[in-house]
Parts: C-alpha cells; structure tokens; sequence
C-alpha cells in the first residue's frame, strides 16, 4: 500500500506466461465474488479465495484484529487445512459408496493425492504469498505421510515442514506469520497428542467431544500465539478466544465446503448455490467481529519487548513439548525469564524521525507528540511500541515538557527563522535537532543532528542513563546492509566522530564516546 506523486510508469515488459494468466483469473474471480456478493461479505469471500483483500475496508479490518479473528482473512494454515480436508474426506467419502474402489483401490491415498492437486491449484489462485505456501507445504507432509503409511500429524511433520521452509525461504523466520503458524502447530500438536495418549475425549459423547476440541484448539492457539502477536502488534485480544469459538467453526463447516462446492460447480453455472450458503455466514463472521470490538476492553495494549524476550519464550517452550520426564519443566525458566525481561522493558525517553520534524518525549501521561499530524506512520509505530492508544491527536493534546535528560540539554528547532534560532538553541544547549540542513560552518558549543545527518543515520532514540545520554540510530539498529547505506561498510557514526574530531575538543557540556551504533553523550564540568 503506498502512493505515487507520478504517472505509474512500465518497468518491464509484461509476463505474458502462465503467471499473468492466472493472475488475471485470480482479478476475474475476484470481481465475480464481490458482484455476486455485496458488500464486506463479497470482499470477505475474494480475501479468503483469491488472496485480493483490496476490497476490504479499514474498519473491517480492523475489527478483525481486536476480535483476533484476523487469521481468517489471510489464506494461511487455516484455510489451507480446511480446504484440501474437505477435499480429502469428500473424496475418501464418495468412493467408499463405490463397491469396487471401496474392496480394490486405496481410497484414502488417492484422496490425499487429490488433496494434494486441489491445495496446490488453491496456492496457484491465491497468489503464492508466503503464508500460503507454508500452509501449503505442512499439509503436503501430512498428505505424503498417508501415501507412505506413516502418522500424518506429528511433531516430526512440523519439524520437517519447519526445516524446508526455512530451506527455501530463510528470510521468513523473524517474521510473525512464521512464528505464530508454527507456535500454534507445534502446540496443537503436543496437547492433542496427549488428549489422545490419555483417551481424554473417549469418555464425551460425540457431540461434547467436538465442541471441546473446538474450545481447546482456540484456547491452546490463542496462548501459542499470543507472545507472538503481542511482541509484534503490540496487542492482546481479551475477546479473541470468545470470537474464535463462536467464528472458527462456521469457517470450517459452511465457509469452506462452500468454496470448494462453488469451484466444482463453476463449469456448469452452478457456483450461485454454495455462494448463496456463503453469504450469511461470512455475514456472521463480520458481525462476531464488529461486536467483540466494540466491547470496551477488547484489546490491550503492550508496550514492545527487549529482542531476547521471544527467543527465551520460544526456546522454553520447545524444551517442555520436546523433553520426556520431569527435566521438561526446567524449560519453564526461560519463559518465565522472558516473561520478566518484557514486565521490565522500558522505551526510550525521547524519539525523533527521519526526516527530523516529528519529537516524542515519554511523560507519565504517555509519549507526548509535538504535532498532530504528519509523520504519522512513525508517529504510530512509536505509540504501538509504547503499548499505548495509536491516536497521534490525542499524543500531541499532551503536555511537552523540556527534552532535557539527566543533565544533557537537548533542543529541537522547527519553522520559520529556523537558523537564528538554532544558533541562539547552540548557545545554550548541548545537542540541537533541526529538519532542515545547515549549510553554515558547524558551532563549536553544541552537536548538531541536521537533516544530512538523519539522512545517514536515520530516525534517533534517546535514553537517559546515569552517565548522561544514550543515544541509538535506526542504521545502527537495523545494521549496514546493502540497501540501507549509501556506501556499504559505512560507519553510521563516521559523520559524528568526523564533527567531533574537527572541533579538536568534547561538545560543550558532553564527551563523545562511540559504542557500536550507539553514542553515549557523558556530562563534564564547565
């Protein structure tokens, strides 16, 4: 998503192969469903067929994320499941009513390799995203575990399917859509196999059974992922479980069969039948999700945690599903650990952008904003961080108080007459934040973070620390790549160190002290 000032301009001659056709397929089914169905419920259905979520509105979507019913709109593990299931059990189903097949074909295998076919023509449709491809490939090593006699759901399975995404795909391991698929798998896996080990359901009618594996499959989902979502969202749906056990299984008994019925029925003109079935229940869906979020208290929000909080949960949480005996529960200790990292996390006092015109400065109240519009894409991702409202008004109706931190005087200098008062700011400050360049010869009684500055450096954070300022680049965080640094290998602090060596004396008031892609500003005596 994104905009353009310019005419949008051909790069490249169009593939006219076989991935242009099915991308218009793709735009043709798309526009099929949303005429046939009005509304977010036809832009729904061509979400969750198609991958083509253009139709979806904001409020819908975001409705969707508080109510945490927003893995039904992406085509993922979920979808993929229920999709090449209900091809495997119609098929295993019609020819076991043929004597012949029943008595002399392996019904169930071919089942599966037809299960195969369909989820592989489903990934083809939906566009070859990322979450659909590993969706698609965990139910290919469940299918071929079938075809080879071996357990299809299995920890083994998961591991495999892990390491051949990973294989293909390394870059796809920091990402939440990876993390949160594999967390809720991998649990889902460990407690049913253990449901099953015990024979906990046996004992249930098959009516209760069904309703409490929907139940638990929501709730142990819901707690695998739930350190995921909130480390990378920065939120928790109190609601979502209530949601997903009303809403999960309307998805799996009338959305999908649904879909799969209007593509066989397509050719023949039939596909108003089963879209017709579709219809009120993805309008139940949208209405689950509209009322779980209005209800005040469905989302908390939670402040971002240190980077070793996930991997210590993760590794934890591995070493209890993965352990026999009773050495499994030392693997709590990590989790609790990083359960603990993350109570204790703390944001950085001050924040500034890019582009040098957007100042946050932490308040008891919450961050408090300079402005109220503009810059607002790091203006809300520093509220989310924060684990508060994404309302960048009501940040900026705070009050600012001084930049100042423990000691070091920090300045920012905006508008109109911009120079003089940024030299006026230098007189009395130690540091001076301008979004403009300065083109005259640097001052000698403070540190300047200019705008050709920030262009190297990127977006600022600073942290007040006993010794004085810490202060981290966004190019030193994210580290020198090739597409982040116009010269690879380049220092992100080789302009700072080169205005502190040409002045042949600290700052005015600081010491400079590089470390890494930090600086530590230290107090000295006047």
């Amino acid at each position: 998503m994104g905009y353009t000032r310019i005419p949008v301009l051909r790069a490249g001659p169009t593939d006219k192969g076989m991935s242009l056709a099915i991308h218009r397929l793709r735009q043709t089914l798309s526009l099929v469903l949303q005429n046939r169905i009005p509304g977010q419920a036809g832009a729904f259905a061509a979400a969750i067929l198609t991958g083509d979520r253009s139709g979806i509105s904001a409020q819908t979507a975001e409705n969707l994320r508080a109510s945490n019913l927003s893995h039904l709109l992406a085509i993922s593990g979920l979808h993929m499941g229920l999709l090449t299931g209900a091809v495997f059990a119609a098929l295993r189903g019609f020819l076991a009513l043929i004597p012949f097949a029943f008595f002399y074909l392996p019904n169930k295998k071919i089942a599966a390799v037809c299960a195969l076919i369909a989820g592989g023509l489903y990934l083809a449709l939906s566009g070859w995203n990322v979450a659909t491809e590993r969706a698609y490939i965990m139910v290919s090593m469940m299918f071929v575990a079938v075809l080879f006699d071996r357990q299809a759901i299995s920890l083994r399975a998961v591991a495999m399917a892990a390491l051949l995404i990973l294989l293909v795909r390394p870059e796809v391991l920091p990402e939440p859509g990876f993390q949160m698929s594999f967390a809720a798998t991998t649990a889902l896996v460990a407690v049913f196999t253990i449901v099953r080990r015990l024979n906990l359901m046996a004992r249930w009618p098959h009516w209760v059974s069904g309703a409490l594996t929907v139940v638990l499959s929501s709730a142990v989902a819901g707690v695998a992922t739930a350190p995921v979502a909130a480390a990378h969202f920065n939120r928790i749906a109190d609601l979502g479980l209530i949601a997903n056990v009303i809403s999960v299984p309307v998805m799996g008994a009338v959305v999908m069969p649904a879909a799969v019925l209007a593509a066989v029925l397509t050719p023949v003109g039939l596909q108003w039948i089963p879209l017709m079935i579709m219809e009120p229940a993805i309008r139940w869906l949208l209405y689950v999700a509209g009322r779980v979020a209005q209800i005040e208290g469905a989302v908390t929000w939670i402040i971002s945690p240190p980077p070793q909080t996930l991997p210590l949960i993760a590794l934890g949480g591995l070493f209890v599903v993965l352990w026999r005996g009773r050495m499994q529960l030392f693997g709590l200790l990590p989790v609790l650990l990083g359960f603990v990292l993350w109570a204790n996390a703390e944001r950085p006092n001050v924040l500034v952008s890019s582009d040098g015109g957007l100042v946050g400065r932490m308040t008891a109240e919450g961050r408090a904003l300079n402005k109220s519009s503009g810059g607002s894409f790091a203006a809300l991702s520093w509220l989310e961080n924060d684990g508060d409202l994404p309302d960048q008004q009501a940040a900026a109706a705070r009050p600012m108080p001084p930049l100042d931190l423990t000691g070091i005087r920090i300045a920012h200098v905006t508008g109109r007459g911009w120079q003089r008062r940024a030299a006026e700011a230098c007189v009395s400050h130690d540091i001076v934040i301008l979004n403009q360049i300065w083109e005259n010869e640097w001052l000698e009684d403070c540190f300047m973070f200019d705008l050709s500055y920030l262009n190297e450096s990127g977006s600022l954070a600073f942290v007040a620390i006993d010794e004085g300022v810490r202060v981290s680049t966004a190019l030193g965080a994210a580290g020198v790549r090739l597409w982040s640094a116009r010269e690879f290998g380049r220092d992100p602090w080789a302009n700072a160190r080169e205005i502190a060596e040409a002045r042949k004396r600290p700052v005015a008031g600081v010491t400079f002290k590089p470390m890494g892609h930090e600086v530590i500003w230290h107090k000295i005596e006047r």
